[in-house]
């Protein structure tokens, strides 16, 4: 693998599972959206390789926003999460589509769909290439999963370890 660091790893999910996994969930999103038009929030920095595929799998009319959030410190959840971009337009009477990478815990979801809540979208859903179902403790549900795992942890495709291994065309499992 490159990157900074030395990393022991299986893969879990190559190239080709993604590709027709992505273009499943696209035809699946652009079957609800049907005649509607669509804001896709990518939940930054991790969701950026997933969503840039699942847009272009997507067929309805739609607008690309991202929102950054921050709630890991290497490979554990610091319980906190803080809002480090903010959307530039507004969602007020639009389908909004949140796109993550990765829903472990939930809690960053949860966080997200009450603060965008608020600002009185037309439909509010969840996408996530990855789920932890194990893991979650969180209020909502994620109506878009591209795969379930387990408590593993995961990097590429998006997926980072302290920022690294981000740009790897697979999902891999980190291993001890």
């Amino acid at each position: 693998m490159t990157g900074r660091k030395e990393l022991n790893y299986k893969p879990l999910f190559n190239e080709q599972d993604l590709k027709k996994r992505v273009s499943e969930l696209g035809k699946e999103i652009s079957d609800q959206y049907q005649g509607e038009e669509l804001i896709c929030v990518g939940v930054l920095k991790g969701s950026v390789v997933f969503m840039a595929d699942l847009v272009r799998a997507i067929t309805v009319p739609l607008q690309m926003e991202f929102i950054g959030v921050k709630s890991y410190d290497g490979t554990s959840s610091t319980g906190h999460v803080q809002i480090t971009t903010d959307l530039t337009a507004d969602i007020k009477g639009k389908n909004v589509l949140i796109i993550e990478d990765i829903v472990d815990t939930g809690m960053t979801l949860d966080y997200l769909i009450n603060l965008l809540k608020v600002r009185g979208p037309k439909s509010l859903r969840i996408c996530a290439l990855l789920s932890k179902p194990d893991a979650h403790i969180m209020k909502n549900d994620v109506d878009y999963v591209g795969y379930e795992i387990s408590k593993e942890f995961v990097v590429g495709y998006g997926l980072d370890l302290d920022g690294d291994f981000r740009q790897l065309p697979y999902v891999a499992q980190v291993m001890e």
